[in-house]
């Protein structure tokens, strides 16, 4: 049953009929407030009559007539007439209600002042009075007029208007102020009328518009009260945990800003309420203060009232619901460890109960002995839970039946598997003690036959021998099994309970066996005892001759090895440390995390300015870091590299971890040589010269290569470690050497090492600047982050997949990233046109010194769920044969890489124009080196006369060219360098001779760097004699149109091989730059070689004058 099971449902209704008690006290005292309110609050607000009011076009004074009647004053207004009717009405009947709300059925009396105004204007202001007054009007006083002539026309008019008044109100005239004395006493009328009455009107409207305000916020309140108790009353409890969880933090908040809200508004509420008791102490004080005063108190009262009622109601709905929440806990809880409490029995079930062998017995005892520490754990939350539950129960939950029977099943679980659990064990006992007993029993039966195998016949030969015999047997029989004597029925019957007929089987073969042995043994005690009765006379027996080694026992009988074998491992801590240890002690434990917490050997820089000591302080954590990280490896190769030979742990070790030491710790050793006995060394005799440091690692740079290695290896080293992290051969070693971290902590030092380098490096060139050093120091920082560039450069490496050959052959890795690429192919049979226009392929280059690979990156799911990058080979230029084009139009971040003279053009976008800069300058530096190098080749051969003349070139063969091209690829213009060549420039670029894969040339490219051939300045003294072409290789200098089905075209540029003559004027020509072969006659063929007008052959390698344009001999 879940949560919202019938019997909780139930619970839950009984629990909830006390918050809905609360809930109807909430709603009464709401209504009674309600109540209050619509009595004392008046319809019309300050807010609507407030300009008015403040102009005092009418007020009460507080003051109070014959019968207690209110008075009403109408002070002298000149622009009483422009009010309108509207809000006249409205001003009269919001002064009429106020005491009307609190004494209904109260009289008014109007005292209208017009001493200085006219009879028309007293006319007008009592008709409107009497339109406008909504109360009971008991009289209507009137000042009239001061002046001689208003007051008589006043008489006058009203002499003839009284009647008409005098029906709808009763209307004194009135000549001074002294007669409205007559009508109300003196204290109850204000100073300008000659009263004492004190009266301040802007205290008047800021009382009133107070006391409205504090109505309304309590109403406002009362009606936010009533609608939070009704959502809280309303809403349906969920079946998530997280959703109460939710809803309790949603309700708490609301009440929290209700109870914000009430306190603020009590806190109004008290401060007017002293403020009306400040003015109701004195002895003039308004009648209206008071009712006032009683009116905001009411308030309050019943304000309080709610506030009780409401927090009465939440109290219990608050209760209700973390009740609600903590039943699901715990009913999730109980869910938890009833399953966990089933899969454990079903797992002791599994354990085999009647095991056939010892070992079998063992390992199921191993077994159970496991599972029962997993049950001992799992029965000790339920334990927790149940207490949980009583704990629950005690403090009176809506739910406490049905906690209390959860508590009783899972103790009637826990207590199932208990037993389940004690009764498996006491039978995997009982029958590991009897297949041990039967063990025993036949081995004993093994070594009496082994005894009487092993009596040589020649000691029977004399009494002694043969009592000697005797007495070894019975010697042997002494010592036989109690299992034995007892006979197999008595055997039985003890094991009856566990006996199945595997072990009933093994029984009967041991006591069969013990049978045969017993009657071998009585059988030779016999033949003894006859022996030693009587007297043997020596007779030479005959018998077979025994073997002079004593005869082998069967492996049941093998002597144990001896534990006495050793074996060392050649490394050695350097300096004093090494002293301190025994030479048979292998427990090494240097637990610093010196990439974490430098506190070792901290320094502080408080009170330090200068920058000598900061060096030296730096220069001391180097060195103490370097120490540190020495022993670190040092104690992994013993405790852990080592242990992997000993014969001792040999079965802990899994069989396929034995051969892969060299990948697990990959070249740790090589790396641990050189730090212990070359690096910390130099790093020490640093320590007074902080300056020196930066020469020891620029001295140092080729040998910490070596962390490449370890690095590239790293990811094999983690796939095998995760495999076997779990063995027992790692903990056993873990535990001897008392490291608090696991193996793959220490192996991942190395790389926290090489990182740590720079950073000290860094520290160290800020406290060096200016000093002696300082350019080694930038040096060293710039060599250990080009490693680490290299570092991470290989990594990426070994990720690439698909290539056939043998990376390493491509030289060193120098630069990699992921570019756009457009591929144009634009001769043989993938020939495919301005493919640069259209989408480009995202390909990652792997840039070595041979060579260029083009790769495709693919994420792939690695061990752990993590995502691990791997690049699929696509394509690879040889350097020999690449070229560049630094611009391209269009894209300041393009340029081109082709191939065999653009027979293949490569249009890269590097993802900015840094990128594309740092990679040109790399690919360039790789040409000029090879243009160097074969340079430095040709003077060795003896080529730098004629540096345009090639070896004969093989049948079918091409020569390849590297350039470097700096002019716009779209618009053909030269490159950017104005400056002509020098002689000895051309000479140095004639003096790189290409490799011998291709002839194709870049097209459309007047200038440029190559790996191949320069073909420019012909010697000016040469004269030009016109020469019968000869076979060979030229270049031609003249563009030759097809003429003929049998003849073929030639460029400026191209090369083209001469075949041979026919005779009649025509030449067989293979134009090797396109492929194609025809005919070309020998006057067209001189325009092309240049021949007829120059004065010059453009022959290219034959004698004399023919000699500068040759590229090879037929």
């Amino acid at each position: 049953m879940g949560p919202a099971s019938m019997p909780e449902k139930s619970e839950l209704e009984q629990g909830s009929e006390g918050e809905m008690e609360s809930y109807h006290s909430l709603l009464q005292a709401g209504e009674q407030l309600e109540s209050t309110l619509q009595q004392v609050t008046v319809p019309v607000s300050m807010k609507e009559v407030g300009g008015y009011i403040e102009k005092q076009v009418a007020y009460l004074s507080g003051g109070r007539g014959e019968d207690s009647s209110v008075i009403i004053t109408l002070p002298e207004c000149s622009a009483f007439t422009d009010i309108p009717e509207e809000a006249l009405s409205k001003v009269l009947t919001y002064l009429a209600l106020i005491p009307r709300t609190r004494q209904p059925g109260v009289k008014f009396i109007i005292i209208l002042d017009r001493r200085l105004d006219t009879w028309a204007s007293i006319k007008t202001a009592l008709a409107r009075i009497a339109a406008s007054f909504p109360g009971n009007l008991h009289l209507v006083l009137v000042l009239r007029p001061t002046s001689f002539f208003q007051r008589t026309v006043t008489d006058i008019g009203f002499r003839f208007s009284q009647e008409d008044f005098m029906l709808k109100m009763p209307v004194v005239m009135l000549s001074s102020v002294t007669d409205l004395l007559h009508y109300i006493d003196e204290n109850q009328l204000t100073s300008e009328f000659g009263g004492t009455l004190d009266y301040c009107h802007s205290d008047w409207i800021v009382l009133r518009t107070a006391i409205e305000s504090f109505a309304v916020t309590v109403k406002d309140i009362a009606q936010m009260l009533q609608a939070f108790g009704t959502e809280l009353a309303e809403a349906e409890l969920p079946d998530d945990g997280s959703a109460i969880e939710c809803l309790l933090k949603s309700h708490t908040d609301k009440y929290r800003k209700l109870k914000e809200a009430i306190r603020s508004v009590s806190k109004e509420g008290r401060h007017l309420l002293a403020s009306l008791e400040t003015s109701g102490k004195e002895e003039d004080c308004h009648w209206d203060v008071k009712l006032d005063w009683e009116t905001v108190q009411r308030l309050l009262a019943q304000l309080r009232d709610m506030e009780s009622a409401f927090d009465g109601f939440f109290e219990k709905h608050h209760l209700k619901l973390l009740q609600y929440l903590q039943l699901l806990k715990y009913e999730q809880s109980f869910r938890e460890l009833e399953s966990c409490l089933g899969r454990l029995l079903a797992q002791e079930r599994d354990v085999s109960g009647s095991p056939d062998t010892v070992a079998q017995a063992e390992q199921a005892l191993r077994d159970l002995e496991s599972l029962d520490s997993h049950a001992q754990e799992v029965m000790a939350r339920a334990q927790i839970v149940i207490l949980h539950g009583h704990q629950l129960a005690a403090s009176h939950h809506y739910a406490m039946a049905l906690i209390v029977q959860r508590c009783n099943e899972l103790r009637h679980h826990c207590d199932t598997l208990s037993a389940a659990l004690k009764a498996k064990q006491a039978r995997l006992a009982h029958t590991h003690q009897l297949l041990l007993c039967l063990g025993q029993a036949q081995a004993w039966c093994d070594d009496g036959a082994y005894l009487l195998a092993n009596q040589l016949v020649d000691r029977f030969q004399s009494k002694e021998g043969a009592q000697a015999s005797l007495r070894d047997i019975e010697k042997f029989l002494e010592g036989a099994p109690s299992m034995l004597s007892s006979g197999l029925d008595l055997l039985v019957m003890e094991y009856e309970a566990i006996i199945t007929p595997q072990l009933q089987a093994q029984m009967g073969k041991t006591f069969e066996k013990h049978g045969a042995v017993q009657q071998m043994i009585q059988n030779r005690q016999a033949c003894l005892r006859k022996l030693a009765d009587k007297h043997v006379r020596p007779v030479q027996l005959v018998a077979p001759r025994p073997e002079n080694p004593p005869r082998s026992k069967s492996p049941l009988f093998s002597p144990k090895h001896g534990d006495g074998l050793k074996f060392t491992f050649d490394l050695s801590l350097p300096g004093k440390r090494t002293s301190r240890k025994s030479p048979n002690s292998r427990k090494i434990e240097v637990m610093h995390d010196y990439h974490e917490n430098r506190s070792c050997v901290s320094y502080s820089l408080e009170g330090e300015d200068s920058p000598h000591l900061l060096k030296r302080h730096v220069m001391r954590e180097l060195i103490e870091t370097e120490r540190i990280y020495v022993e670190e490896m040092l104690s992994v190769l013993l405790g852990y590299r080592a242990e992997m030979d000993n014969p001792s742990l040999s079965g802990l070790l899994p069989p396929l971890l034995r051969s892969k030491k060299d990948i697990l710790f990959g070249n740790m050793p090589e790396i641990y040589n050189f730090h212990s006995r070359v690096f910390l060394q130099d790093l020490e005799g640093c320590l007074e010269t902080p300056e020196g440091v930066g020469a020891c690692f620029l001295e140092r740079k080729e040998s910490l290569q070596m962390y490449e290695c370890y690095c590239q290896n790293k990811p094999r080293s983690e796939a095998l470690w995760r495999q076997f992290s779990d063995c027992d051969f790692f903990q056993e070693c873990q535990k001897k050497l008392e490291h608090k971290l696991r193996l793959d902590s220490y192996l991942l030092k190395p790389v926290q090492r090489l990182t740590k380098y720079q950073l000290l490096l860094k520290e160290l060139l800020k406290y060096s600047a200016g000093c002696e050093g300082t350019s080694d120091l930038e040096g060293a920082l710039a060599a250990m982050l080009d490693l680490l560039k290299s570092v991470n450069d290989s990594m990426h490496q070994i990720a690439i997949t698909g290539y056939e050959g043998e990376l390493c052959d491509l030289g060193r890795v120098l630069m990699q990233g992921s570019f756009s690429v457009w591929i144009s192919h634009k001769r043989g049979p993938t020939r495919m046109k301005e493919l640069a226009r259209f989408k480009p392929m995202q390909r990652h280059l792997f840039l070595y010194e041979r060579a260029l690979l083009f790769c495709k990156r693919r994420e792939e799911s690695a061990e752990g769920g993590d995502k691990a990058p791997c690049y699929s080979f696509k394509h690879c230029l040889k350097m020999t044969a690449v070229g560049i084009t630094e611009n391209v139009k269009g894209d300041v971040k393009k340029f081109e890489i082709w191939y065999s003279g653009r027979e293949e053009v490569y249009v890269i976008q590097a993802p900015t124009v840094e990128v594309k800069m740092t990679w040109l300058n790399e690919l360039r530096r790789i040409l000029t080196n090879q243009q160097k190098l074969l340079k430095d080749e040709a003077y060795q051969h003896g080529q730098l006369m004629e540096p345009m003349q090639l070896s004969p070139p093989l049948p079918e063969s091409k020569q390849q060219r590297a350039s470097v091209s700096s002019e716009d690829t779209e618009s053909g213009r030269s490159s950017p360098d104005p400056q002509p060549r020098s002689h000895q420039h051309q000479l140095n670029r004639r003096s790189w001779p290409g490799a011998p894969h291709s002839v194709d040339l870049c097209e459309g490219l007047e200038e440029c760097w190559s790996a191949g051939l320069d073909h420019a300045n012909l010697s000016d003294t040469e004269e030009g004699v016109l020469t019968q072409p000869s076979p060979g290789r030229y270049r031609a200098l003249a563009d030759c149109p097809r003429n003929g089905p049998d003849s073929i075209s030639i460029r400026c540029g191209d090369i083209i091989q001469l075949q041979h003559g026919n005779g009649q004027g025509l030449w067989l020509v293979k134009n090797l730059s396109w492929r194609q072969e025809g005919l070309v006659p020998s006057a067209s063929l001189h325009l092309v070689l240049g021949g007829s007008s120059q004065g010059s052959s453009s022959r290219l390698g034959g004698p004399g004058n023919l000699k500068a344009r040759k590229l090879s001999s037929p």
